[in-house]
């Protein structure tokens, strides 16, 4: 779905006529997040978003993936594979699935780690479990307390924080905050401004800053050049930002839902729309990852340019003293 833009204003009127259902969604969601979860058998890190999307959830857990790596650990992903029709427990193998089979993240995940999907995260667990991991990171899962966690990371954007404040669907939260950091053990805000900084000062919980890097040698391409930037993501207006940022004339931008299923039409027009004006057309891993291998869309992935991201911990060494303390109290 496409967040509508009142979740990133006050509240108005539209978030004051879906505060009831809000109050209820949250009540149940509030219900949720007090259970507890079954055991994975190793330890859970679990990289979660307060908000519906776009905080830049799948990058952190990347990011936090590749630290695992380099302490010697092996970790394993699991995610619910949105978008793609496999209910799991699957192993994805990106020779052999699509994102129409596992999902766009998951094929970003798989490029770092082994990873799994399941719509079923205790059955994922224990499917992943098979490859003798360390340890396993869910991506996205915060909310489901199917799963026992042993260190759970909120990712939040600076800029944006939870936009209105309000409970799904007057507002974009999963579930009202107070509960939802009660249960987080750190924060991570991902780039600077006042909206994050607020939610981190307010609450006491510990907060890491991070920022997402676009890839140099993709963006050294692109600065100057004259775009057409299409994406589907959960806040395509930060990748646009980004384009800018780098040096890149965005003459066109056009914003699709996060996840979105491409048409061969909207295929047709994007590739139509660059030609006419002389542009170049670009997008993010994501929205590449859903177009690789349908052979309706080879024409639009040979002819798009993808700005590669990652995003970068302020400080690395003080997120794993946390996470390694948090792992030593589990035994």
């Amino acid at each position: 779905m496409r967040a509508p833009a009142f979740w990133w204003r006050s509240p108005g009127l539209a978030a004051a006529l879906l505060a009831p259902l809000g109050a209820v969604y949250g009540a149940v969601a509030s219900a949720r997040l007090k259970q507890r979860g079954a055991s994975a058998g190793v330890p859970v890190i679990c990289v979660g978003d307060p908000t519906l999307g776009g905080a830049g959830k799948t990058p952190t857990a990347i990011a936090l993936a590749k630290l695992l790596l380099a302490t010697g650990e092996r970790p394993s992903f699991i995610t619910r594979g949105y978008g793609g029709r496999e209910r799991g427990p699957l192993l994805v193998d990106p020779a052999v699935h699509g994102a129409d089979a596992v999902g766009d993240e998951a094929l970003l995940l798989a490029q770092t780690a082994l990873t799994v999907v399941a719509a079923d995260r205790v059955a994922g667990a224990r499917f992943a479990a098979q490859t003798k991991p360390t340890m396993l990171v869910l991506d996205d899962g915060f909310q489901n307390a199917a799963l026992e966690k042993d260190f759970s990371l909120l990712v939040i954007d600076g800029m944006g924080g939870i936009g209105n404040r309000r409970v799904f669907p007057a507002g974009p939260l999963r579930a009202p905050l107070a509960a939802q950091l009660a249960k987080a053990h750190a924060l991570v805000c991902i780039g600077k401004g006042a909206a994050g900084d607020a939610i981190a000062a307010k609450k006491g919980i510990p907060t890491f800053g991070a920022k997402i890097v676009p890839d140099r040698l993709a963006a050294q391409k692109l600065a100057g050049q004259r775009v057409l930037a299409f994406a589907g993501i959960g806040r395509p207006e930060k990748f646009f930002r980004t384009l800018a940022e780098i040096g890149a004339e965005v003459v066109e931008a056009r914003a699709f839902a996060d996840h979105h299923p491409y048409s061969p039409h909207e295929a047709g027009e994007l590739l139509a729309a660059a030609k006419a004006r002389g542009l170049i057309l670009v997008t993010t891993e994501k929205d590449q990852a859903r177009i690789a291998r349908a052979p309706e869309f080879v024409a639009l992935h040979a002819a798009s340019m993808t700005l590669p991201v990652v995003l970068e911990f302020d400080d690395k060494a003080a997120l794993m003293q946390r996470i390694t303390a948090a792992l030593r109290r589990r035994v």
